[in-house]
């Protein structure tokens, strides 16, 4: 690496001895101010030579994000949010229940809607579908499937997952429910199911329109139960080209080439909407999900996200506090045939937390007192709170794990007694 430094010149002191050479002073002084009165030029002159301003104007200074004051780094996006999927925790956000235009992240509810259909066997991925003119003639982004040429569901699936075809997304939005206008119903009765209180569709596309909007942190909802409830369907996402009709198109996502963990998941890009990424990594048994809203470019998404990403492996933790369907406590059961009843939960329970801190995590249980007979299973029994140094963290609800009936006459007459004691 070389390094410049500023070239000066340093100037040397000669001292002479001679008279002769004192006597060459006044004649240099005299000089020099002879040529600078002659080579000075007029004020017109120096009007004359004055550089023309440039027409081009000054880029401005780029905007620079401050890291975030949880220690997130800098993220010049105006929204985003991280979350642990394996936790379901939110690891930072700024901005996330902010409304924007989500762009073709809309295609992440058209996918899931499709899905749906998929699973229920109402499509099949052979069928043969009859592209309208509607489809076709779709604006924006296209996987170029024509009303001549009969395409496959599956082909439609991967020109709107990895081509993000609004052509693609407009058949199979036909082809699920006879017309666009009636799948739009269906994605927003699923926003509404999924818990997605910023968000409103009116197109499959992502096309810009005032009443079509949603927030980082429901995209971040939307993306977790896409992963979680179709699997099967999830790979399609890191799939990193496609060649439909002899065009080969690319993935837009920059992090399937970058970073060998992220496999999805969606970029969106209008000009209301800035550039956007949803993306995802999986490391071990932990998947992060970052969605990042109003980037500067293409390359500022994928460096925001990636960023994102690394910070939320590097800095926490996930570990796992309990397993599902095992007995984490037996609670006591008045007036029921058994005197206790197994105690844990349906899930895998995880918390996320920063790196290191495991060990000064502090678990109590509360049960409900008293617990009367009869119990049913997954009712629940009490609560297990999380603390760490000293600052509750968690909270998670404690179910039955199996059922307990009532006890005989004399068996409740007994407990009755014992209770008023109690």
């Amino acid at each position: 690496m070389r390094f410049e430094t500023p070239f000066r010149m340093h100037g040397s002191i000669i001292t002479r001895s001679s008279r002769g050479s004192f006597m060459l002073l006044p004649r240099f002084c005299c000089a020099l101010v002879a040529a600078l009165i002659l080579f000075t030029p007029s004020a017109d002159a120096r009007k004359t030579r004055a550089p023309a301003k440039s027409h081009v104007s000054a880029a401005p200074a780029p905007e620079v994000a401050a890291p975030g004051p949880d220690g997130s780094p800098a993220v010049a996006a105006a929204s985003w949010v991280l979350v642990d999927t394996l936790s379901g925790q939110t690891l930072g956000a700024a901005n996330a229940d902010e409304r924007r235009d989500p762009a073709s992240l809309t295609k992440l509810m058209t996918a899931y809607v499709v899905f749906a259909a998929l699973r229920a066997k109402t499509i099949t991925p052979s069928q043969m579908v009859n592209v309208s003119p509607r489809a076709w003639k779709a604006a924006g982004s296209r996987m170029f499937i024509e009303p001549r040429k009969a395409v496959t569901v599956d082909e439609l699936v991967r020109g709107l997952i990895v081509q993000s075809g609004n052509d693609a997304a407009i058949a199979l939005a036909e082809l699920v429910s006879g017309s666009e206008e009636e799948f739009v119903k269906r994605m927003n009765a699923e926003a509404q199911r999924l818990g997605l209180a910023n968000t409103h569709f009116t197109n499959s596309t992502g096309l810009p329109d005032p009443q079509h909007y949603s927030t980082a942190g429901d995209l971040a909802r939307l993306t977790s139960a896409l992963i979680r409830d179709y699997p099967e369907y999830y790979p399609i996402y890191s799939q990193k080209e496609f060649r439909y009709n002899n065009i080969t198109q690319s993935n837009r996502n920059r992090l399937l080439w970058t970073d060998p963990y992220v496999d999805g998941v969606k970029t969106g890009h209008t000009d209301s909407a800035g550039w956007c990424l949803v993306a995802s990594a999986k490391r071990g048994d932990r998947r992060l999900l970052s969605v990042v809203l109003g980037a500067q470019g293409d390359s500022a998404r994928a460096s925001d996200s990636q960023k994102l990403l690394n910070w939320g492996f590097q800095a926490f933790d996930t570990v796992q506090l309990y397993q599902s369907g095992k007995a984490v406590a037996n609670v006591r059961v008045w007036k029921g045939a058994a005197k206790e009843v197994k105690a844990g939960f349906l899930a895998d329970r995880y918390l996320t937390l920063p790196k290191g801190k495991a060990d000064k995590l502090k678990l109590t249980l509360q049960t409900q007192e008293p617990l009367v007979a009869p119990v049913q299973s997954a009712q629940p029994v009490g609560v297990v709170k999380v603390a760490l140094e000293g600052k509750q963290v968690a909270e998670f609800p404690l179910i039955a794990l199996e059922d307990v009936p009532v006890a005989n006459v004399f068996g409740r007459a007994w407990d009755t007694v014992r209770l008023w004691f109690k």
